[in-house]
């Protein structure tokens, strides 16, 4: 973090590429932008950038109360999904000279470019701008290797022909980046391929973890635990008869898509005749609660250290979704489902979930299950949590 000084250097300094000021968050839209452009770090300052909230253009205080609600409104832009992959940022309230603001520090990101809604924006000297194609390169090929996350790992025993380029140009790109900055940018698919980190920035290009789970010709291939195995079984334990069992193959693309079809298919609807009064159909679970914690799981299972599927046993009084991957980060048994508290093993998963539009905000999956299961009459979910696996139980509609 800057010390007191170095921040007021930098709030005084109206020319510095470093900061930037706003006099309140009613622009939420270019607060993000200027987090975005800190984070990519295109002058390669690799020094943080401090945006000074409740700070007219010229460095004087604008008055704007800064409370406890303004911070956390602040802080939740880091996780809501519309910067992606999440910058690394700290929020907080601090005085000068008898003047509160509120200060946003956003260290320089080790995997750019980042981006806020599809387009990379980048700081121009004192103002901030969507990135060029050229710039975009230049931003991919600053990418450090050490310390990423196993998602972005490089598979360097193989090339882009792990990747299927007609399900990454038809399926992922049109959903993952801006219309307007798709139909500017005439790159060739190995740059575009390396700027949603797909592939290793520089030639000879070889795909990370998340390009061949997202895209992959055979994402199993390569990581063989990425899959969904289902078991239904009639009866309330594991010995009684299998009715039926599958394998779910497939990459991220289809993956979920395959996953709902199958929860649809063994959901049953009851229909309940009121003596006055419409009938009713109640299905005996919720498919989106189900989805939502299907996808939870996907999302934040360990790839790097078992090669065991998520699990989806369907029993006949309950179903059991096993993720190998128990809580990580500041998640942990103590404080797991708490709302607000989130982290990412796989964060360039979850971008791309995000981006494919199979998460529509980050960090409420589970109060979406949640709400899903009250809403419908059934219990809500119990969570069994081990450092090594979580285990979700939903029991059905009574």
């Amino acid at each position: 973090m800057l010390s007191d000084g170095e921040l007021e250097a930098l709030l005084a300094d109206i020319e510095a590429d470093g900061a930037e000021r706003k006099e309140s968050i009613a622009d939420r839209g270019k607060i993000r932008q200027a987090i975005c452009a800190f984070a990519n770090d295109l002058p390669d300052h690799r020094r943080p950038g401090v945006l000074f909230i409740g700070a007219r253009d010229d460095g004087s205080f604008a008055g704007l109360p800064i409370d406890d609600q303004l911070l956390r409104t602040l802080a939740d832009m880091r996780s809501d999904g519309n910067i992606l992959p999440f910058p690394a940022m700290t929020v907080q309230k601090r005085v000068f000279h008898g003047g509160e603001l509120a200060v946003i520090e956003v260290e320089p990101s080790d995997a750019p470019p980042v981006r806020f809604n599809g387009r990379s924006w980048i700081r121009v000297g004192p103002r901030r701008a969507t990135a060029t194609a050229e710039e975009e390169r230049r931003l991919s090929e600053k990418r450090r290797v050490r310390d990423i996350p196993f998602d972005l790992s490089p598979l360097t025993t193989v090339g882009i022909e792990a990747l299927d380029m007609d399900l990454f140009s038809r399926g992922y790109l049109p959903a993952a980046i801006d219309p307007e900055v798709l139909a500017a940018n005439q790159r060739a698919v190995e740059q575009q391929l390396a700027a949603v980190r797909f592939t290793t920035p520089v030639s000879p290009f070889h795909p990370t973890v998340t390009g061949v789970l997202v895209v992959g010709v055979a994402p199993t291939d390569y990581v063989p635990g990425a899959y969904v195995q289902f078991l239904r079984i009639a009866g309330r334990e594991l010995t009684d008869q299998i009715v039926d069992q599958k394998e779910v193959h497939g990459p991220l693309v289809e993956l979920p898509r395959r996953i709902d079809d199958l929860l649809t298919m063994n959901i049953t609807t009851r229909t309940e005749i009121a003596a006055t009064g419409p009938e009713g159909r109640w299905p005996d679970y919720p498919q989106l609660a189900l989805q939502q914690l299907v996808r939870n799981a996907i999302i934040h299972r360990d790839y790097e250290t078992t090669h065991a599927p998520v699990r989806i046993t369907w029993f006949e009084d309950r179903v059991e979704i096993q993720n190998p991957g128990g809580p990580f980060g500041q998640v942990t048994i103590a404080n797991f489902g708490t709302p607000g508290i989130t982290d990412y093993r796989n964060p360039h998963i979850a971008e791309a979930l995000k981006a494919l539009g199979y998460v529509q905000r980050f960090g409420v999956g589970i109060a979406l299950s949640r709400k899903a299961l009250l809403d419908n009459g059934n219990p809500p979910p119990e969570f069994q949590l081990q450092p090594n696996h979580v285990l979700v139980i939903v029991r059905r509609r009574s």
